[in-house]
């Protein structure tokens, strides 16, 4: 496991973002490289923890903790400044920027 700190922003609701928020534990898609057909994305599996509050709402921008799988193979894209998307299926919900490699 590689755990992480960093900045997520999640989209409003009227710039295509969820309806609602979620809840600390949430394991969406991340994906950090997009391809040009939008058809096959290689996606990561992390959840995120939040350590002040229970809630992010659509619009909202904190900072949180990350835990990702090693499987697939997630190193090269760890490193601090690294950003990425948060999806649901192929919908981009919101986008992250790793603050800190913690383990």
């Amino acid at each position: 496991m590689i755990i992480i700190r960093a900045r997520i922003t999640m989209k409003a609701t009227g710039d295509g973002g969820r309806q609602t928020g979620f809840k600390s534990g949430y394991r969406p898609n991340h994906v950090f490289e997009l391809p040009d057909d939008r058809g096959t994305l290689r996606t990561y599996i992390g959840d995120i923890q939040f350590d002040d509050q229970e809630l992010i709402e659509p619009g909202e921008t904190k900072v949180v903790t990350v835990r990702f799988l090693k499987v697939p193979p997630i190193e090269q894209y760890i490193k601090v400044g690294q950003k990425w998307f948060i999806n649901e299926a192929t919908m981009t919900l919101g986008f992250g920027e790793i603050l800190e490699i913690i383990k």
